[in-house]
């Protein structure tokens, strides 16, 4: 009697059907895409040879990383480390999801340090270039002691060849500030800042019915109208140039301006890589600053190479012209109250008027997401001030 065998092709018909083969490679790749998340996107890569070949494919990202590091800051054992193995097509994904990046990029890095040390040196020197905070040498030290190998966000997304839209998250903002104080800003660049808006609060008060000092942070009396709108006329008190009310701001607007300016100058090898790019923003968890660039700035970017600045690692800041709208006290149609708050409109000297006039309207209104967006839009109601600021 002939010994019973196993049939291959039977065996084979009756594995179950993976329903996955039956969704189509559009489908997929739209769900990719709501997905966006670059490291959802490494875990993907493992499911399959399909999602692997698919991932690539992706136009919708974001990069949420712990610290940023350049691409020149990478140390030499992380070099060799490389060569010594052959790397494959998501293997640098694979890594941001299991390893951390523990050096954070020197120039945002630099206002970690002391914040006292930073409004000294802004203040007393705003026209100097001459950096903030630690070394070079400093900053390898630290990472060749971590001993852990780095991967710039330029790395990863080598492996993307369709991205549309980029945002890149950072897990805080730079500028270290005090606590109840609020400091936001939004900057678009092209091969060079185009504008850049700034608001800002010596403390925010939730609830208008809570007791309110005869003082404010900024030294002066605060008897004027909740609502910013009596009768100072939008003026500026005496006071505020007196008490360290405007060296405050100046410090707010140079330090916003670096955090740009730094921001951009590690763009650079990602915009350079990446032609299919539409939109580009570089956030932070926080929601303190906020840089974007459009098509067409990204384009200038790639066809004018940017100015960096010799002392740092940060694109050039031209000249600039700036407008400033301040209220003692602001009410907010939801009951929030900004003490001290201010609102500063930049651009470059050198930019024409009718760009200027033409872009005004929507970029003031539409800069900052609610409640802030009324905060600006109430200031600008009130009287300017014009300034103006040297290259730097």
């Amino acid at each position: 009697m002939c010994p019973v065998r196993s049939d291959p092709i039977h065996r084979f018909q009756s594995l179950p059907l993976d329903h996955f083969d039956r969704l189509p490679d559009s489908l997929l790749l739209l769900i990719f895409n709501k997905v966006g998340d670059v490291k959802a996107l490494g875990r993907c890569c493992l499911v399959s040879r399909r999602f692997h070949s698919l991932v690539p494919q992706v136009d919708n990202v974001l990069v949420r990383v712990d610290c940023v590091i350049s691409d020149d800051d990478s140390s030499p054992s992380s070099s060799s480390s490389d060569k010594s193995r052959p790397a494959g097509p998501f293997s640098n994904l694979l890594r941001l999801v299991f390893v951390g990046i523990v050096k954070p990029l020197q120039a945002l890095g630099q206002f970690l340090g002391s914040k006292r040390s930073l409004l000294n040196e802004t203040v007393n020197a705003p026209s100097s270039s001459s950096s903030v905070g630690r070394g070079a040498d400093d900053d390898d030290a630290e990472m060749g002691q971590a001993g852990v190998t780095h991967h710039s966000p330029t790395q990863v997304l080598r492996n993307f060849n369709e991205i549309r839209f980029l945002r890149i998250e950072l897990p805080s903002g730079e500028l270290g500030i005090d606590d109840g104080v609020l400091l936001k800003w939004r900057a678009d660049f092209g091969s060079t800042l185009d504008n850049c808006i700034i608001l800002g609060a010596a403390s925010v008060i939730n609830d208008v019915h809570s007791q309110v000092s005869e003082y404010g942070n900024d030294g002066f009396c605060s008897n004027n109208s909740i609502t910013g709108n009596g009768d100072d006329n939008g003026s500026i008190p005496e006071s505020f140039y007196t008490n360290g009310g405007l060296k405050l701001r100046v410090v707010w607007t140079i330090s916003s301006l670096i955090a740009a300016s730094a921001r951009h100058y590690l763009l650079q090898p990602i915009i350079a890589e990446h032609r299919t790019l539409d939109t580009l923003v570089l956030t932070d968890a926080d929601g303190q600053g906020v840089l974007r660039m459009n098509r067409d700035q990204l384009e200038e970017l790639r066809v004018k190479p940017l100015s960096a600045s010799s002392a740092s690692k940060r694109t050039q800041v031209p000249a600039l012209n700036m407008r400033l709208w301040y209220a003692p006290h602001l009410e907010l149609p939801n009951g929030v109250v900004l003490k001290g708050a201010t609102l500063v409109a930049i651009r470059p000297s050198e930019q024409s008027a009718s760009r200027k006039e033409v872009s005004d309207a929507s970029w003031l209104s539409t800069a900052f997401e609610e409640p802030y967006g009324t905060a600006a839009k109430m200031l600008i109601k009130r009287r300017t001030y014009c300034l103006e600021m040297n290259s730097f």
